[in-house]
């Protein structure tokens, strides 16, 4: 049978390679499809078949998987409104083809809007497409679509954004200014001095904190972000903001919750210090990426300390520190060449 799909013979570009390895992946898929109904015939069997399951009550069961990341679990829900928005209520597993799903690809770039009436972000545009994306995967693995189209609708570039940080000079601005909040205080510092995300600061225990001869000081935890397991080292700057140590079911940052008091307490303890910018809690990850990498730390380690997956989620702090070198070059004042 032929599938009348063709590859390029000699890639000399990425995207004929790229094309090429799309091309065998869905001839790869297809001869798949061809076998499983060929054993269905030979031994009268047949797949359980899902065609007129609604996709979109699917998708919302997988929502609800991620209920406790609110962060994760807050993006698939906004992209479930525009899905809704894009196709109804109601979109059928045999209706979710490769031209149906890059309509919902165009309804982003050119009709979403966002609560205000305006276009949606850059990395708002990347971030639903990229759940629609992501629950296409686990569908197509649990056998409830035939064909991974995920592979083949078009995506977003994500956009940069602007990482807000502090200076060391500014730091030091808030470690001699009072907070209303000690709680928040110290662990906003800790945050600054160690990098770690508020959804794991918050749940920290002394349990996680070990200490050896060989290792030094660490954290062990898991990320509530990624469900990554870290070990973290940490300096005797993070160590003493912690205070003398608790039982090891106790918390490490005892009273500090999310509320709208915590968030006022930080926003005046910035104002007090006489810092301009502004600055919310994950500023300190930050502000501690950028130090490690001012002061002479590789970015390969900082990616490691951070926790972070992909190189290239790291990049855009040394991205700061180059255009911090910039500012610091032609901050030489100006000669009087001839």
């Amino acid at each position: 049978e032929s599938l009348g799909l063709f590859i390029y013979n000699f890639p000399k570009t990425k995207f004929e390679t790229s094309e090429n390895k799309k091309t065998i992946e869905l001839a790869e898929h297809l001869r798949a499809e061809r076998l499983i109904q060929l054993q269905d015939k030979q031994f009268g069997t047949h797949r359980q078949d899902n065609s007129k399951e609604n996709f979109l009550k699917y998708y919302e069961e997988k929502m609800q998987d991620r209920i406790d990341s609110a962060g994760n679990y807050g993006n698939w829900d906004s992209a479930l409104k525009h899905l809704k928005k894009c196709y109804g209520d109601v979109l059928t597993m045999d209706e979710v083809t490769i031209e149906t799903c890059s309509k919902f690809y165009q309804y982003l770039k050119d009709k979403a809007r966002t609560k205000g009436d305006k276009p949606l972000s850059q990395n708002s545009r990347y971030s639903y497409l990229n759940k629609l994306k992501a629950c296409l995967k686990i569908a197509y693995k649990e056998r409830k679509i035939n064909e991974n189209v995920s592979e083949f609708i078009k995506g977003f570039k994500q956009g940069e954004t602007n990482r807000e940080y502090l200076t060391l000079e500014e730091i030091q601005k808030l470690v001699d200014t009072e907070c209303m909040y000690p709680v928040l205080k110290r662990a906003f510092l800790f945050a600054c001095l160690t990098g770690i995300r508020w959804s794991d600061i918050q749940r920290l225990t002394w349990l996680n904190l070990r200490t050896s001869e060989k290792r030094g000081h660490e954290l062990s935890f898991r990320q509530q972000k990624t469900g990554g397991k870290e070990y973290l080292p940490i300096g005797e700057q993070a160590l003493e903001l912690l205070g003398e140590r608790g039982a090891d079911d106790q918390r490490l940052f005892v009273g500090l919750k999310y509320s709208a008091y915590i968030n006022v307490g930080l926003y005046k303890w910035i104002a007090d210090a006489g810092i301009k910018k502004k600055i919310t809690f994950h500023c300190s990850r930050h502000s501690y990426s950028v130090l490690l990498l001012e002061n002479g730390t590789d970015i390969y380690t900082v990616s490691k300390m951070l926790g972070h997956r992909e190189l290239k989620t790291t990049q855009i702090y040394a991205k700061i520190v180059d255009s911090k070198k910039m500012e610091a070059a032609n901050s030489i004042p100006l000669l009087k060449l001839k």
